[in-house]
Formats: C-alpha cells, structure tokens, sequence
C-alpha cells in the first residue's frame, strides 16, 4: 500500500517523485478534471430542457454550478480512482493559488476518498521545500474554493448573457468576457485618441562642441531668453501649440535664419550644475512584471512567458510563477546576498538586507516573488539550461540577486552654453558607483554594456568656458500619435487599474487576439473594425461593464469573499438577478439597440460608414447610382483605414478596376484591385463567356501602387512551368500559395513535394536548376514515409529513451515521438523550443486520446456509460453509439465548435455560447 499526490502535470510529477520516497505515487491530474459545460454536448439529457442549462449555472437555485467530466478527462479520473484503490493515504499537491485550490476541491469531489486526505502546498519544487511541505500539510480552504468559484461563475454568466446579444446585433460567434471586454476597450480608446491625432511640426538646432578634444552634443533651448517649442507644447488633438503657453515655435525658414546668424559667433558656458542621484533596484518579479520584462528584453508573448516560466518551475528552476507578491523569504534573502558576495564582491551588497512589500491588498496569489528556487542559487550557466529557457532563468536570476545590492549613484550634469542670443543646454550623466547596475538593467540583456550606453561624459568645464562649435544643424521635428499598447504596457495597465489578476492576463491577451479582437503587429496590439463596434455597443448600453473602475471594484469583492470578509451568493444576486443586475439590464436594452447602428463603425475623417457584415467589414456609401458596398480587407485595421484608400475602394466598385495596360500577347487588359484577402491582378473582364477571369494574388509586402505592367504578366503565369525533373519526369513548377511562394515536383499519384522559396529566389525568376537544389534538400512531410530530417534534434525521451525531434510539417512545425505528433502554437519558434516543452505537448496530446483507432473509440464509449452523476448515467443510456462516437471524434475545441454548428439551431445557441465565454 501506498501514499498517493496528485498534482496537475506530468513534468511536476516527474520532479516531485525524485523528493519522495518509493512507497509514494506520483500521478498527474491533467489540469482541472471537472468544469461547466463546454458544449451542448456535455450537458447531460435530464437538464437540457432546463432554461438554465445553456449557462450551465442554475441561477434560481442559489447559483448552483453544473459540472461535468470532459469526455477527454474521463480517461484520466479513471486512472486516478484505480490508483486510489491501491492508497492508504491522499495527498492533493496543486498549485497554491486560487485556481490550484480548486482543483483539489474537484478532485475531492469527484475521487470521493475513503481514506485520510491531505492538501500539500509549496512554492517550489526542491528536496528541501517538499520534505518541509509533507511536514506541514492542511485542510482544503473553503473560503479560497469559494473565491474561485464565484469568478468562475461570474465569468459565465457575463459571457454567457452578453455574448447571444452581440451574436443578434453585431456578428454571429463574437464574445464578450469580465475582464476581456475592458481590456478591448484599453485598445480601442488608444486607437481612437490616434485617430484623433494632429500632428504638429517644429524645427530647432542642433550643436557638436568641443573642448579638450571631448566633444559633446547641445540642442537649442531659448531663444531671446524664451522657449523654443518641442513636442510637449503641442495639443494632440488641434496639432497646434497649447493655448496660454508662451513658447516661441520656429518653422524651417526661421531655424535655418538663425542658424546663419549665429554660425560662426563664440559660444560661452553660462552655468554649469551638477546633481547627484541614487537608484534603487526593482523588486524582484511578480507574475506581471516577469510579463512585461520579457516581453521587453525577450521578445515574448505573456502566453508563451508563462509556458516557459511554469515549465521552470515544474522542474525544479524557479519558484511558483503566478503571484501578486515581492516579498523574499529569509532563505532567499541569504541566497541572493551569497550570490553578491562571491560573484560582485562585499562592496556591492547593500548595507542590510532589503525587504519588499506588496501594496496591493489582492496580493495573495503565492508567499513568494518569482525567484531561483533552492537555498542557493544556481548561476544560468550552472543550470545546464539552453535556449529560451536559460534566457528567462537568467532575467529572474539576474532580477533577483540585484534586488540585494547596493544602490547605483550617478551625477546627473547640465550645462547651459549661449551664443548670441541663443541658448543651447547639454545633458550628461556620470555613474560613480554601479550598484546593482553591474547585474541587472531594465530593457538590456546585457548589463555591462548597457552601463556604458547609459553614461553620457561631458568635458571638464567651468562658467565662463568657451568651447568650440564643430558643427551646427537645423533640425525638423514632427510631434507623434500616442504609442499603441503592446503585451507588456498592457498588462501594466490591467495591473494598474486593478482590472483582473495578473495569473489571467496571458490568457486574456491570448483570446483577445485569437478571437480577432487586435492584430499583434510588430509587437503592438492593434484593435480591429469589430473590436470598435464590440466597444462601443458596451459603452453605449453597459458602460459598468467595460468600465475600469467598476471592474476594479468587482476584484476587490472577489478578495474579499476569499478573505471571509464578503459573501459569495448576496454579491452574486445583486450582480446578475436584482433590480440593476445584468440579466435585466439585457431584456431591458435589448429591444432599444438597433443593429444597423451597432454594426456601423464611425471613424474620424471618413466620409463612408464602416460595417460588420456576415464576412468581415466593409464599406457603405450613398452616390448617384444608389448605395454602394465595398468589401474592406481582412489585413486592413482601423488605424491604416484613410479616406484615400476609401475612395479607392469605392471608385473600384463603382467604376472598375485601375487598367494597368494590355497583355502583350493576348491583348486583354490587365488589372490591380483590392479584394478580401489583400491585392491582386486580373486578367480581362468578368462577362457570359469569361466568368472567372484568372487572377494572381501580390506577393506579401508587395503595394499595389508598385505593381508594373510587367510584374502583373510575370504574375499571371503562375504557376511557371519550369521544366521536368531528371530523375522523374514529372514537371517542376513555382507559383504563390497561402503561405507564400513555393517550388513543387508533382509527380501526380505518387505525391507531390514542396519547398518554401526563401529571399533572394524569387517565384518570378527562379530557374530549373535552382529549383532542383532546393529539392534535392531533405525536408520533413507529416504522414511520410520518407526519412524526414528534422528542424531540431530535443534529445531522448526520459522514459523510452527514443529521440524526440522537431519537424517542419504542412501545417506548421511539430514535434513527434513513436506515433505521437503534436503541433507547436504559432506564438512558439523552433529555435526556442526545448525537450521539456516537447514532453509537456505530447503528454497533453497523448492524454487527450488523440489515436482514433477502434479501441480509441471503444474506450470512449466506455467512459461515456460510466459518467459520475446520475443525470450523466441517463444521457449515457439515451445517447446511440453512433452519438458516442462522434462526440469522441469532436473532443477539441476547434472540432466541438464545427460540431455544434450541425446541431439544431438551440443547440448550437448553446454550444457556441459555452465556447465564446472568457474571463
């Protein structure tokens, strides 16, 4: 007999079994193993003619919640109620914050153990921290599961009762979410206030002096003892200089006046001042600040900052990753200041050892800052980490050893110069101690360099100095919109406002992207057409629900019920069934909401009205021939939408295409449009006898005012036959794709081979030969029989100590082992990918039953007539084998949702509304 932990992953379980001894199990739950419906499917056949069953929450039985075993879950809790059986003792070991407490309470629940249970908790993972753990185990906290399962409830009833809403009056299949929708209003306000925007322009001068062969930059500041404009002098919205400031705004003829006058007059130090400033360092990282960091220095999504950094901790690299808190334990303190001492030496420690404390009263989530876990710290390089794994142990190693060090005192120098009547000011800043400088500055990957970057040296100068001018420019300056949010200044925002909690943000951040909410270009997040109408109906009718105060104070309760301070089910009533509650709200404003004008987007300095139809936006207009409608393309955001490219949408649908010129060989004209999917050319006109002209989509970066006569005909030959293959026979072409230009041997049944044609090939140049090569490289084919060279060789599997490699497949890259393959998100790169994230996905995916063969099939059927409730029992029994068997094809969500759409028409309402909900 043994002692059985469940915990939540197979990579924690892997490393918690190596501090235990050997009469204790390890098993992994697989994340929460009991929820909602996520479909209509799982409701089971005795509710589902219930008005609440599409919620899922029985709002007139006190909020009572329907959960339900996942079809892909049923396997799993069968293989934990068999270890049970052989336990004498339950150790529940998830995660210490809300959402790993509530996983304990489901698996009490469902597992309904008949012999002592403990709940262990620890943040982190070392022999050390689980002795201690195994030592110091509690009660399930209630108060906590309770917590939890309010904003569980609350997130569903919001998107529940809102989502069907915006499905009648804007778009079928959008969502709205608690914490979602404000967070897609942020976005929106920043893209109207760009919209809003008048730029203004200002010219100044710019001068290199020099004295003792130092030379030093100075920009002019007055002129005549009055200020010259810059950018803080202009108002956003008029471009114009601030009304009542008493600036002196010069344009280019008059910088360069003044440039003439005082070219070759002395220059004069006036006044010199010397400041000293003392830095202190950051706290180490909670879970937002490790976000915004690594989105700054790393380049990392919050989804993808969060994959790697729970994966560190699972393995035993960091504390826990979800936490509000900066505070250091005694242990870590004493680490971090061991560092210091061997590695910067007793000079760079600070003189006590500094303590952090959180402000924020939600602060909670975990005991502990994100840190190295153990009572030392492992340098990156004693890790044995790689990649981006190494990269983001470093910034928290780096993060944490310098909260422990001494300040960095600088001396901040100015120094003001006059010529004429002309006064020119120079900045210069000196570090006389680095400080915690030496290990960890904001923004750079490298300290020490970034030491030198930030010092500016000014010569030694006094009053009355007369350096001399090098060289003197006159400088034009345009003022700019303000910047658009990106993962990291977002999630600071969320955080500021105290809208959600920082353990969601990935999540929210994710979703608002994947459901077409913003376009994450270049790192900024940019709001859509369908974001501005989604905004803007929730303003207009619901404007408690994106706003941030009243989300902020809906956190604060939720702390409260955790705290025992507030009372889950008085506060939920109020929320959704009373007088002002949302349930009403909804009825009542229903009816007063026009869906003409709330799929209608009105921007600044656009004459047309923007629309959401059934296939994305478009344009409407009125002219003399009537109502025109043109399609706006899907890679075309609010903020690139001008009224030159309006008109020219709509001149094309009124008046046809811009003619380009004629064919040279054919005589029919060629022409460039816009359509849905970006632009393209056409050949000849759509008529009887011509109804699908041949058209060639612009390579990608291509504009259309670029395109020539020539590039249109080249265009128009693909796909360009480029001779035979010599071993085959078979023909060797090039042409454009959905994922850009290609090369392929179709060798007709036999199957066809493709390779990618990366610059400086081009489709419209490329030759046989050239073509032959790129063949003639081995490259990987999902479903192959061919020996595949992977992208990346990840090393033995720790089990069957088969290799495991990364492939490049049609789809996208993935990672295979035995007969297992699982895909990488596009948000992952293969150059960051490492084996500990390749185990995490093929354990998931071998979890989730993804084999369909027929003892896949017959398992599931199994596990469907043997479901836990009573009412789970009776859907069993009603449902056919064929049902069963479908279900068990569409387990994924991508799949569930085709499901639902071939349902009746109350069952997909359902199903589609359990799958829009957000938090």
């Amino acid at each position: 007999m043994s002692t059985l932990v469940i915990v939540e992953s197979p990579t924690k379980a892997r490393t918690i079994r190596n501090f235990l001894p050997s009469t204790y199990r390890v098993e992994a739950s697989m994340g929460h193993v009991r929820d909602l419906p996520s479909s209509a499917e799982e409701i089971p056949e005795a509710v589902k003619g219930e008005k609440w069953a599409q919620l899922g929450v029985n709002v007139e039985a006190d909020f009572e919640p329907l959960y339900v075993i996942p079809k892909d879950k049923k396997k799993i809790v069968k293989e934990l109620k068999d270890a049970l059986k052989d336990a004498t003792e339950l150790i529940l070991a998830t995660d210490e914050d809300r959402e790993g407490e509530s996983i304990s309470w489901h698996l009490l629940q469902i597992l309904k153990p008949k012999v002592p249970i403990k709940r262990m908790v620890f943040h982190e993972i070392t022999r050390e921290a689980i002795r201690d753990a195994l030592t110091h185990c509690r009660d399930i906290d209630n108060r906590v599961v309770q917590a939890q399962e309010t904003r569980r409830i609350l997130d569903r009833l919001v998107g529940y009762t809102l989502s069907p809403l915006l499905w009648k009056k804007i778009a079928w299949g959008l969502s709205a979410g608690r914490v979602q929708s404000v967070a897609v209003r942020l976005l929106v306000r920043r893209e109207r206030e760009r919209r809003a925007f008048r730029q203004g322009s200002y010219w100044d001068l710019k001068a290199l002096l020099e004295k003792g062969k130092i030379s030093f930059d100075a920009k002019l500041v007055t002129v005549g003892k009055v200020k010259v404009a810059n950018g803080s002098d202009f108002d956003e919205n008029t471009g114009q200089i601030i009304s009542g400031r008493r600036v002196l705004l010069l344009n280019e003829e008059q910088a360069r006046a003044l440039l003439s006058r005082i070219q070759n007059k002395p220059w004069t130090v006036t006044n010199l001042e010397e400041r000293p400033v003392t830095r202190k360092p950051s706290p180490p990282f909670t879970t937002s600040t490790l976000q915004q960091e690594a989105n700054r220095k790393l380049r990392l999504g919050a989804r993808e900052t969060m994959r790697i950094a729970q994966s560190l901790y699972e393995r035993g690299f960091i504390t826990y990753m979800r936490t509000d808190s900066v505070h250091l334990s005694e242990q870590a303190i004493a680490a971090a200041r061991s560092c210091v001492q061997e590695l910067y030496g007793s000079e760079y420690l600070s003189p006590e050892p500094r303590k952090y404390t959180t402000k924020s009263k939600g602060a909670q989530e975990a005991h502990e800052a994100i840190r190295p876990a153990g009572s030392t710290f492992r340098t990156p390089q004693q890790t044995g980490l790689d990649g981006i794994d190494f990269r983001l142990y470093d910034l928290i190693w780096k993060r944490t050893v310098a909260s422990q060090m001494a300040d960095s005192r600088q001396t901040h120098v100015t120094v003001q110069t006059q010529v004429e009547d002309a006064g020119f000011r120079s900045s210069g800043k000196r570090i006389d101690f680095p400080g915690f400088l030496r290990a960890y500055v904001e923004g750079s990957d490298d300290p020490n360099a970034a030491l030198e970057d930030q010092e500016v040296i000014l010569p030694a100068l006094k009053v009355g100095d007369k350096p001399n001018c090098k060289d003197l420019g006159a400088i034009g300056h345009e003022t700019q919109p303000p910047a658009r949010y990106t993962e990291a200044s977002l999630v600071k925002m969320l955080e500021s406002e105290g809208v959600g909690r920082p353990s969601t943000y990935a999540s929210i951040i994710g979703t608002i992207v994947d459901r077409g909410y913003a376009k994450l270009i270049a790192n900024a997040l940019i709001p859509t057409f369908t974001a501005f109408a989604v905004t803007t109906l929730l303003e207009t009718h619901f404007p408690d629900l994106v706003d941030t105060g009243f989300t902020s104070r809906m956190e604060q309760t939720l702390d409260e019920i955790a705290t025992g301070e507030a009372k889950w089910l008085p506060y939920l009533q109020k929320f959704y069934t009373g007088e002002t509650g949302l349930a009403t709200q909804v009825k009542e404003q229903e009816s007063q909401i026009d869906a003409k004008v709330a799929r209608t987007v009105v921007l600044e300095n656009i004459s047309a009205k923007v629309c959401i139809g059934k296939f994305g936006a478009y344009l409407e207009s009125e002219s003399e021939e009537g109502l025109v409608k043109a399609s706006i393309p899907q890679d075309l955001t609010p903020a690139d939408l001008d009224p030159e490219q309006v008109e020219f949408l709509l001149k094309q649908k009124t008046e046809g295409p811009e003619k380009l010129g004629l064919h040279p060989e054919t005589g029919e004209p060629i022409y460039v449009l816009i359509g849905s999917y970006g632009p393209y050319v056409q050949l000849g006109d759509i008529s009887e006898t011509n109804k699908k002209p041949k058209r060639a989509s612009l390579p990608k970066g291509t504009d259309k005012d670029s395109v020539t006569l020539d590039m249109a005909v080249s265009l128009l030959t693909l796909p360009r036959l480029l001779g035979t293959h010599p071993e085959t026979g078979a023909k060797v072409q090039a042409n454009l794709g959905m994922y850009g230009p290609y090369v392929v041997h179709d060798q007709g049944k036999v199957g066809k081979d493709y390779r990618s044609i990366k610059p400086p090939d081009d489709v419209l140049t490329i030759t046989l030969d050239r073509a032959l090569e790129m063949l003639a490289q081995p490259k990987a084919v999902r479903g192959s029989s061919k020996t595949a060279t992977p992208l990346k060789e990840l090393g033995p599997h720790p089990e069957s100590g088969e290799l495991i490699n990364v492939y490049d497949g049609r789809y996208g890259p993935y990672v295979k082992h035995g007969d297992i393959n699982a895909s990488l998100s596009k948000d992952e790169s293969v150059e960051n990918f490492t084996l500990q994230r390749a185990l995490e996905l093929l354990a998931t995916k071998e979890a989730a039953g993804s084999k369909t063969s027929s003892k896949s099939k017959k398992s599931t059927k199994t596990a469907a007539a043997k479901s836990e409730t009573g009412t789970e029992k009776a859907a069993a029994k009603k449902t056919t084998a064929k049902k069963t068997e479908t279900a068990a094809k569409k387990t994924t969500a991508k799949k569930t949702e085709t499901a639902a759409k071939k349902t009746t028409a109350k069952k997909t309402a359902t199903a589609t509304a359990t799958k829009k909900t957000t938090k």
